[in-house]
């Protein structure tokens, strides 16, 4: 959530931050508007609970000093039935504020380039040479179906389209991946965590699926009433929701920053996708298992632990010995929740392109503001900073190394690195 006092400080910054990320001035304005008129109508309740205070103290001195309290009574009375009055309309006035501010996304820093979509993301950088083949590269779902690695047809038997199931060395290298991710990632650092595959929705709210991308999640129950929304259950999307907010409505001493954490889990979206796009194998499915990164710290420190969780993934798939490359999306690419995110592309030779493999996003105090996740300072509550990234969606993983390592004769070699964990 943006910080609604930013807005009124420094209203042109927020306007020029939120264009990259095509948000009309007519929201902002009405947003603006509604700060105000709550700053308006919470001050009138100030004073009129500072007038209750005052003259209740003066109320006990008359009666203490035996004189008449009939006309302090009534005014008090007075007071009373205004301030219930004006209550209701504070709560009223802060739900629709509160409303508001949840649907905006949060503000690019510095580093996020100006651009509509993903034709304008900025390559970073190249790393590791691609491979040359002496033979046209097949598609993974070619090389499932000659191996017998991936039954998609299974999976729409069992659910719908977009499921498939993994058999014989696929399923064996899909755990494989798991635990050498989950290695890798205790080597650099993160704690490993196990965590639930379904959250409530005030957990969603915290780290920015809710309320917006609410028709993206599968929802497994529903409310007995509308006040009842935070406990409706939803299947998560990605465990960057439940890692960050095992810290939600938490108080962090400063020396247990910053914290790292690491976990698998199977990720559930409904929205898998642009129509007609990838429908042939598992590039997007509405179920898949993926390692995740998350990391909760100072203000002041995560621009550098964004670029150590670059690393970190980098360096897990370079150990892979795949090419990949590093990606600085623009603001019209970015995600609701993100300040900063550095794409990992990795290479596809069947496809002879990049394909997104990880994301490593820098939400800087966006997601502790919506999860009221802050750190003791100095004596004062300050507000954390949350990034999150994967490392690494495990299905594209498993398909970059089928189109990486295939051979002439359609069989595929193994990393070398895997062959300890099969």
């Amino acid at each position: 959530m943006i910080d609604s006092k930013l807005l009124l400080q420094d209203f042109a910054l927020v306007a020029e931050r939120l264009r990259i990320k095509q948000v009309s001035i007519e929201i902002l304005e009405d947003l603006q508007s509604a700060v105000l008129v709550y700053k308006k109508a919470k001050l009138e309740l100030e004073e009129l609970q500072a007038f209750q205070n005052k003259h209740s103290k003066l109320f006990a001195q008359y009666k203490q000093e035996g004189k008449d309290t009939t006309q302090l009574q009534q005014e008090l009375e007075h007071n009373k039935q205004n301030r219930i009055l004006v209550q209701l309309n504070v709560d009223e006035i802060e739900a629709n504020l509160f409303e508001l501010l949840s649907l905006v996304p949060n503000l690019p820093d510095m580093a996020t380039p100006e651009g509509v979509d993903e034709n304008d993301n900025v390559v970073i950088k190249e790393v590791l040479e691609r491979p040359s083949f002496a033979f046209a590269p097949k598609e993974h779902w070619e090389l499932a179906e000659q191996n017998g690695w991936i039954d998609f047809e299974a999976g729409v038997k069992l659910a719908k389209s977009r499921f498939s199931v993994l058999r014989g060395m696929a399923a064996r290298l899909h755990f494989a991946l798991i635990r050498f991710m989950l290695d890798h990632n205790q080597q650099a650092g993160f704690e490993l965590a196990v965590t639930p595959a379904i959250v409530n929705a005030q957990m969603l709210f915290g780290t920015g699926q809710l309320p917006k991308f609410e028709n993206d999640m599968f929802r497994i129950t529903s409310p007995l009433d509308e006040e009842d929304w935070k406990n409706e259950l939803y299947l998560i999307s990605t465990s960057e929701i439940t890692l960050t907010n095992l810290y939600n409505d938490t108080i962090i001493p400063a020396d247990s920053l910053p914290i790292l954490l690491t976990t698998q889990t199977p990720c559930f979206r409904k929205e898998a996708g642009s129509a007609g796009r990838d429908t042939r194998g598992m590039i997007r499915q509405h179920q898949f298992d993926k390692v995740e990164l998350v990391a909760i710290t100072k203000p002041e420190e995560s621009a550098a632990m964004q670029q150590r969780m670059i690393e970190t993934v980098s360096s897990l798939l370079s150990k892979l010995g795949l090419a990949h490359r590093l990606v600085q999306l623009c603001g019209g690419d970015l995600g609701f929740s993100a300040s900063n995110t550095v794409d990992i592309e990795v290479w596809l030779p069947g496809q002879n392109k990049y394909r997104e493999i990880s994301s490593i996003s820098n939400t800087q105090d966006f997601q502790a503001r919506r999860a009221k996740i802050r750190y003791k300072d100095k004596g004062k509550n300050r507000l954390v900073h949350t990034l999150n990234g994967s490392s690494l969606a495990v299905g594209r993983t498993l398909i970059a190394i089928m189109e990486n390592y295939q051979q002439n004769d359609g069989s595929i070699r193994i990393p070398q690195i895997l062959e300890s964990y099969l």
